[in-house]
């Protein structure tokens, strides 16, 4: 026997070995292939009394999701509460709270690992005097556990889609519209389950950012946030914001789609990310640090802006973004969700939706379970009192 040549070749199955229990320790994404089945599956949502439904989100690590509903009853009042739903069955699995006053609800969305986040509007007279931020840590027990104190005055505003969905890591981002008339909105990182925050970095250009409240993405790798901005003229490009929420660097540029942005995600591992432009019916791609990018026309669209896309969120596990168009260009009716990959090639067109923001308080949302491939979005219903299930 060779005995050097067996050596080499013990060695060669040693470092198989290792590849392959490094491929299984680290191994976060899984190569997408199309799904023949993608669509909506059937499984539906109903709000328990019959509210609108004000912001929702899903667990990306258990089985459950979380809906804030309210509907106006008698005697001035408003019938709000949180409940959670079984992603799997469509049925709610608990009424975490109801209440009957004038207050309301609003879920951000479920954040670190199961943790939900809601916010309670406490109203005197007809003006909200107080906002109460409670948690549900973990989300399957079905209760609030605890307050999520955020370093904002009370002039300052959370909007329903001013915490970033992330899932994967305890920290998220979060944008506090500035109501008070300065204009000067104030962002800043969260350990939500902690209760803990990071510096609070006000940003100066109101123009840009402090009119409309911008889709925001939060960076895990770099601690940055990506805000989608601009006054949003017609035909004007949008500005993008970049903030580094651990020293308080904040620079923009000037994007090369058109009109509003009106979603925003980001593949953190590879420094990319993807947004939807209200003019042009555009999707775009962007590589940070350089921020190169371009342009990609939803199929169909001819560039009209009645087609334009809206929310954008991404899956880290099989390295796609998903997004959302309310009137679809790919159908003669309905909604439309479509799957691209990083390099802003078209995988997957998944129709028979219908999410049109013409009566949300809380814009569209795709919630997604990248594990399994499946997600939830706003409809079918109008009186957006429904949720949609789908597989992609």
């Amino acid at each position: 026997m060779d005995r050097a040549a067996d050596k080499v070749r013990q060695g060669l199955c040693c470092l198989a070995a290792f590849a392959l229990c490094a491929a299984a320790a680290f191994g976060q994404t899984e190569e997408f292939q199309p799904n023949p089945n993608a669509g909506p599956s059937g499984v539906i949502v109903h709000s328990k009394f019959g509210g609108q439904i004000y912001g929702f989100d899903i667990d990306q690590n258990g089985t459950e999701g979380l809906l804030s509903e309210a509907q106006d009853i008698s005697g001035g009042k408003v019938l709000a509460a949180v409940e959670t739903f079984d992603q799997s069955s469509g049925n709610i699995v608990s009424v975490v709270s109801e209440i009957q006053s004038k207050d309301d609800y609003i879920t951000y969305g479920v954040v670190g690992r199961s943790v939900g986040l809601t916010e309670r509007e406490h109203v005197s007279g007809i003006f909200v005097s107080k906002r109460i931020y409670q948690v549900l840590n973990p989300l399957k027990g079905n209760k609030f556990t605890g307050m999520w104190t955020p370093p904002i005055g009370s002039d300052y505003i959370i909007m329903p889609d001013g915490v970033t969905h992330n899932q994967r890591e305890p920290t998220v981002a979060v944008f506090a519209y500035d109501n008070g008339g300065s204009f000067t909105p104030e962002v800043f990182s969260s350990n939500v389950a902690a209760n803990t925050f990071g510096p609070v970095v006000k940003i100066t250009d109101s123009n840009n950012f402090g009119s409309v409240p911008p889709p925001i993405a939060y960076d895990f790798v770099t601690n940055q946030l990506i805000m989608g901005g601009g006054n949003g003229c017609f035909g004007c490009h949008p500005v993008v914001g970049l903030v580094d929420l651990s020293s308080g660097a904040f620079s923009e540029f000037t994007s090369i789609g058109f009109g509003f942005v009106n979603g925003i995600a980001v593949d953190s591992a590879d420094g990319i990310f993807c947004m939807t432009t209200e003019d042009d019916a555009n999707i775009e791609f962007y590589t940070l640090p350089n921020l190169s990018g371009f342009n990609v026309e939803l199929p169909g669209s001819g560039g009209q802006q009645i087609f334009s896309g809206a929310d954008v969120e991404f899956d880290p596990v099989h390295k796609v973004f998903l997004i959302a168009q309310p009137v679809s260009s790919s159908s003669s009716t309905g909604s439309t969700i479509y799957v691209y990959d990083t390099q802003g090639n078209l995988k997957e067109t998944l129709n028979g939706f219908s999410f049109s923001n013409a009566f949300n308080v809380v814009p569209a949302y795709i919630a997604l379970h990248p594990s399994l491939r499946t997600g939830f979005v706003n409809g079918p219903d109008d009186g957006v009192t429904e949720l949609q299930s789908f597989t992609y």
